[in-house]
């Protein structure tokens, strides 16, 4: 298959004319360098993704770059023996959108040491709603159990649970054995969040914290999305030698604690940056999304299919804080 005369992506520029992203028509000659040229599928909408394409965080380190840091995908051609014309392939964070053109275009160049051999076990499809959020939640649970987190320390909690991550996380740990307790201030979501394995549901808005430097131990864990006060009021109640993984702010990025939960009942603050996620540790990860943590309940969490045009709009009801569950972006031949 021959490289791509034109194709279209949402191209980011930030000049005199200021900051804006819109789609534009662009050519392979155009794309950052790789040694893997990819004709994408499928890509998905994250957190990080409103902020960069709304210029509202400071996400892209150069300009103009395509958005987008998920994308899914068929090799059109490569110069590393390891890929070949029509394999499977997946890219998730890895400088996406931030120093080199990401998925919200119908090609992209990847440079093959990040490329990931899409396991037989999952679809394009699939791989992009689980995409960094599902990505995300794994990695924490992955990081977790390699410091000795088991079901036997109790529940464990997942704030921000309506969120692509917060579901994902729902459903991964539930599969992996553990209970799950979600926090979410969207009472009118907690069937929904049931449905796809939460134990218990938690209105954030009726959580009330004791303010105490250590409480009763009510959860094994948590995943946390949100920081701010609600990793301050977690980290009192974890139960002896639990974790606490945050993967993200959206409630502050600072929280004020004590060191009593550490040097007292020994928990751990785990800090989960997938962007950056060595090669290793993501070909583990995929390996485990693709079989025994995969999740369930897929096809649900994907609660909204859109195409490269529609993005905008996605963008300022994200970052407004209407979304829920997963946005599948689809970018070109289904698969």
């Amino acid at each position: 298959m021959s490289s791509p005369s034109a194709f279209r992506a949402l191209r980011i520029h930030n000049d005199d004319a200021g900051y804006r992203g819109r789609i534009e028509t662009l050519d392979a000659d155009a794309l950052s360098a790789g040694e893997v040229l990819v004709r994408v599928a499928y890509s998905s909408v994250n957190y990080k993704d409103a902020l960069a394409g709304t210029g509202k965080g400071k996400i892209l380190r150069q300009y103009p770059l395509n958005g987008g840091i998920d994308a899914a995908g068929t090799v059109v051609a490569s110069t590393d023996p390891a890929f070949k014309e029509g394999d499977a392939v997946l890219c998730t964070g890895s400088g996406l959108s931030e120093v080199r053109d990401g998925g919200y275009g119908e090609f992209i160049r990847l440079p093959s040491a990040w490329t990931i051999p899409l396991p037989t076990e999952l679809s394009l499809r699939e791989s992009m709603i689980i995409g960094t959020a599902g990505f995300t939640a794994a990695l924490a649970l992955l990081r977790m159990e390699d410091n000795r987190q088991t079901p036997a320390l109790g529940p464990l909690a997942v704030t921000g649970a309506t969120g692509g991550v917060g579901m994902l996380a729902i459903d991964i740990f539930t599969r992996a054995g553990y209970a799950v307790h979600a926090i979410s201030g969207k009472a009118v979501h907690f069937d929904f969040l049931r449905d796809l394995g939460a134990a218990e549901c938690i209105d954030r808005h009726q959580l009330v914290f004791s303010g105490k430097p250590m409480d009763s131990a009510r959860f094994g864990g948590a995943l946390d999305n949100v920081g701010g006060d609600m990793l301050a009021g977690l980290l009192p109640l974890i139960a002896p030698y639990g974790n606490v993984a945050i993967c993200g702010n959206a409630g502050g990025a600072g929280f004020e604690s004590t060191v009593l939960p550490f040097i007292i009942r020994g928990a751990s603050l785990l800090g989960i940056a997938s962007a950056g996620t060595a090669r290793d540790i993501r070909d583990r990860v995929w390996q485990r999304l693709a079989t025994d943590w995969k999740p369930q309940h897929l096809e649900r969490i994907a609660t909204r299919e859109i195409t490269l045009e529609q993005l905008p709009t996605i963008f300022d009801q994200m970052l407004a804080g209407e979304s829920f569950g997963r946005t599948l972006v689809r970018v070109g031949a289904t698969a």
